[in-house]
């Protein structure tokens, strides 16, 4: 089954700019689509960006269009989230995430496969 790790996370500045990566130990099929959610403490999980397998369609958060750009490598089996304009709202552990229905709105519960997730805080 799929495995997938995520890397990048860290502490950054207000403003500032981190790049997420996901690798997946197998690859997926092509009607899956993957992308990332994020879970503040205190909160629930929340979706953040999916794309679909081919890369041509992409979908984001509200909170975060225009700040995050989410891009595939498939022959390399990975995922990225290019995260600027940081805020201390985007504070949380970000998870990769591979499903056939990661088009928004989606519910966490349905997601089938998640990683272990890498924090990201953001300090004022």
């Amino acid at each position: 089954q799929v495995q997938l790790v995520e890397s990048g996370g860290g502490l950054v500045q207000a403003g500032g700019s981190l790049r997420l990566s996901c690798s997946a130990s197998t690859h997926t099929f092509n009607n899956y689509l993957m992308g990332w959610f994020r879970q503040a403490p205190g909160k629930e999980r929340e979706f953040v960006s999916s794309i679909s397998w081919s890369g041509r369609s992409t979908y984001y958060a509200d909170s975060v269009r225009g700040r995050f750009t989410i891009s595939r490598d498939i022959a390399k089996n990975a995922l990225f989230l290019e995260m600027n304009t940081l805020k201390p709202d985007d504070t949380a552990v970000y998870y990769c995430a591979a499903d056939t229905a990661l088009t928004p709105p989606v519910a966490a519960q349905n997601v089938a496969y998640w990683g272990k997730g890498t924090l990201v805080t953001v300090s004022s």
